[in-house]
C-alpha cells in the first residue's frame, strides 16, 4: 500500500472511529440505569438515599450497618421504537454535483430490543459491610438495514460495558453512614458503517471497527439518617476507556480500491461522572416520599482519541446534563410494597451534532413496581416503565476520506421520531 493509499486510509478509519461510542438508551445518551428493579418501581427516584444491595451502584454508604447478608438479582427487558427519517440528506462526491444519498428514507426501530442483567450481593458485621455489584451500565446495539439512508454514518454497532464494583461500607455513628468502591469496567465495542464508491454507479464499500479494554473509575458516597427523612450523596467518577483494536475496510473499486485492508489501533474516550443527590421521607408509617437529582459530566465525553497511527482527535461535543425524579413507596401490608414515579431526563447531545448513532433526545419516564416478602428471607421485585423521548434533529455533518483530496461530504438532514421504550423488570432479593 502506497503512502497516499494509507493516508486516506486512515482518514476512512478515523471516520468510522468516530461513530463507535454512541446510541440511545433510557437514562441519558448511551448510560443505562436499569440497575434495580425497586428502583425503577418509582423511576430512580430515591436511590442514593435507600439502603440494601439494591442501592449499591448508586451508593456504596447504603450497606453500612447491614447486620448479615443480602443478595440481589435482576433483569431487564428493554423494547425501544422510533423512527429515523431522512429529510434530504445529501453526498457531495468530489467534482460532482450534490445528490441524495438515496436508500430507504425511513429507518424503523433501529435500537434492538435488549436483556439486562445485574446482580449484587453484601454482608455486614458489626459497623462494617462489604459488598460487590455487576452491572452493564453502558450498553446497546443498533442495527440499521444495509439500504438505509444513514449507511454512511451508521449501520451496525455493539457497545457492552461490564461493570464490577467491589465496596466497603461503614457506620460511623447512629446516623452517618459512608462508603467507598471502585469500579473495574470492561468495555468491548463492534461497529460498521459503508463508505461511498467515487462513481455513485458503483456499490458501496465497508468499514469494521473492533476494540476492547479494561479501565477502573471510582464511587464515593454518605448517607445522613435523622428520624423519618434520610439523605443520601454520591459521587461516580469518569472513567477513561483505552481499547485496542483494529478497523477493516474493503469494497472500495477503482482508484479507492488500494485502501482496502486492516489496520490496529486505540481509541481512548472517556464516560462521565455523576454527581447524586436523594432524599427519603416518610410521610407515614406505610408512605415513603422519594426525591433524586443527578448531576451527568457528559463533557467527559467531548472527543474520541486515537492513537498510532492515526493520531487525531474526533469531536464529540457532548454537554453535562441533568436528570431528576419524585417517586412514592405504599406499604399495603407489611409484606406487600406499591411503587409509582416520574423521572425527567436531559440529552447531553446538541441540536446541529446529534448523528443516527446517538438519537438521543429529552425524556420523560413513568414507572410502576411492587415488591412482595414471600417470607423473611426471600423477596420479589417487578416493575414497569414507558419512556417517551421528544422528537429531535439528526444533523450531524459528515466526511467520507476527511483531510484528503477525494474528501466526500455527507450534508445529513434527518429527524427522530415517535421515539419511545417499554422496560419491563424481573429481580429477586434474599437475605442470609
Amino acid at each position: 500500500m502506497n503512502t497516499k493509499s494509507r493516508r486516506i486510509l486512515l482518514a476512512g478509519a478515523a471516520s468510522a472511529v468516530a461513530f463507535a461510542y454512541a446510541g440511545a438508551a433510557h437514562a441519558q445518551a448511551f448510560y443505562l440505569q436499569e440497575q434495580s428493579v425497586r428502583g425503577q418501581g418509582r423511576a430512580f427516584s430515591g436511590e442514593a438515599a435507600d439502603t440494601g444491595v439494591d442501592s449499591l451502584w448508586w451508593n456504596p454508604a447504603s450497606i453500612a450497618d447491614m447486620q448479615g447478608g443480602e443478595a440481589a438479582i435482576r433483569g431487564s427487558f428493554i423494547r425501544p421504537r422510533g423512527d429515523v427519517v431522512d429529510n434530504g440528506s445529501v453526498i457531495v462526491r468530489p467534482a460532482q454535483a450534490p445528490r441524495s444519498v438515496g436508500g430507504n428514507p425511513v429507518a424503523k426501530n433501529p435500537i434492538d430490543n435488549g436483556i439486562l442483567p445485574s446482580g449484587a450481593i453484601a454482608y455486614g458485621f458489626g459497623k462494617v459491610a462489604v459488598g460487590l455489584a455487576v452491572t452493564a451500565p453502558y450498553s446497546f446495539t443498533t442495527n440499521y438495514d444495509a439500504d438505509s439512508w444513514t449507511r454512511y454514518s451508521a449501520d451496525k454497532t455493539k457497545l457492552r460495558t461490564y461493570d464490577i464494583q467491589p465496596s466497603v461500607a461503614v457506620a460511623v455513628t447512629d446516623w452517618l453512614r459512608v462508603g467507598a468502591a471502585a469500579n473495574v469496567e470492561y468495555v468491548d465495542a463492534s461497529l460498521g458503517n459503508y463508505l461511498p464508491n467515487l462513481s455513485p454507479l458503483v456499490a458501496d464499500g465497508h468499514q469494521n471497527l473492533k476494540g476492547n479494554g479494561w479501565d477502573v473509575g471510582w464511587s464515593a458516597g454518605m448517607q445522613i439518617h435523622e428520624g423519618p427523612v434520610t439523605l443520601g450523596f454520591a459521587y461516580k467518577s469518569a472513567i477513561k476507556h483505552k481499547l485496542d483494536g483494529s478497523v477493516t475496510i474493503e469494497g472500495l473499486a477503482g482508484p479507492l480500491a488500494a485502501q482496502n485492508g486492516k489496520i490496529d489501533t486505540t481509541a481512548t474516550f472517556s464516560t462521565p461522572w455523576q454527581a447524586i443527590g436523594s432524599v427519603r421521607a416518610k410521610f407515614s408509617p406505610k408512605l415513603t416520599f422519594n426525591a433524586q437529582v443527578v448531576r451527568m459530566g457528559w463533557s467527559e465525553f467531548d472527543t474520541i482519541d486515537l492513537g498510532a497511527p492515526l493520531n487525531t482527535s474526533i469531536p464529540e461535543n457532548y454537554r453535562n446534563s441533568w436528570t431528576w425524579a419524585m417517586g412514592l413507596d405504599y406499604d399495603i401490608t407489611p409484606q406487600w410494597t406499591v411503587r409509582t414515579g416520574f423521572q425527567r431526563g436531559m440529552t447531553p447531545t446538541r441540536n446541529g451534532e446529534r448523528d443516527a448513532r446517538v438519537p438521543d433526545s429529552n425524556r420523560w419516564n413513568f414507572s410502576a413496581g411492587t415488591s412482595y416478602a414471600m417470607n423473611s428471607k426471600f423477596t420479589l421485585d417487578a416493575a414497569a416503565s414507558y419512556i417517551t423521548f421528544k422528537d429531535a434533529t439528526i444533523d450531524r455533518t459528515t466526511a467520507a476520506y476527511a483531510g484528503t483530496p477525494v474528501q466526500t461530504p455527507i450534508l445529513v438532514d434527518g429527524e427522530l421520531q415517535d421515539a419511545s421504550a417499554i422496560v419491563l423488570s424481573l429481580g429477586a432479593r434474599m437475605a442470609f
